[in-house]
């Protein structure tokens, strides 16, 4: 099952989507310049492979709900994420913030 849901941090909008997965679920929150992530995006992909894109995004490891992945501090972050002053160990939604 997909879900997607509008959520407000700081009076801003941005997208929930979780997909529910066997045994897991894959989890994302976004908006039209980044997003955060569960642990499964592959931030070194995103920096390595990919650098030419400019993703702005980061990951959070070891949660299970939307709620968790806002409040979960970030363990990578893309290179692109650090020029907007994303860091690791940042919030979730203070990164979202950030990607305004």
């Amino acid at each position: 099952m997909v879900t997607m849901t509008p959520i407000i941090i700081d009076n801003q909008q941005f997208t929930a989507i979780t997909v529910k997965l066997p045994k897991t679920n894959f989890m994302a929150v976004t908006n039209d310049k980044g997003y955060i992530m569960c642990g499964a995006l592959d931030v070194a992909l995103l920096n390595e492979k990919l650098k030419d894109r400019g993703i702005i995004a980061g990951r959070a490891v070891g949660v299970r709900t939307i709620e968790q992945l806002l409040e979960a501090p970030l363990e990578s972050v893309t290179i692109e994420a650090e020029n907007k002053g994303i860091t690791v160990g940042m919030k979730g939604k203070d990164a979202l913030l950030k990607m305004l």
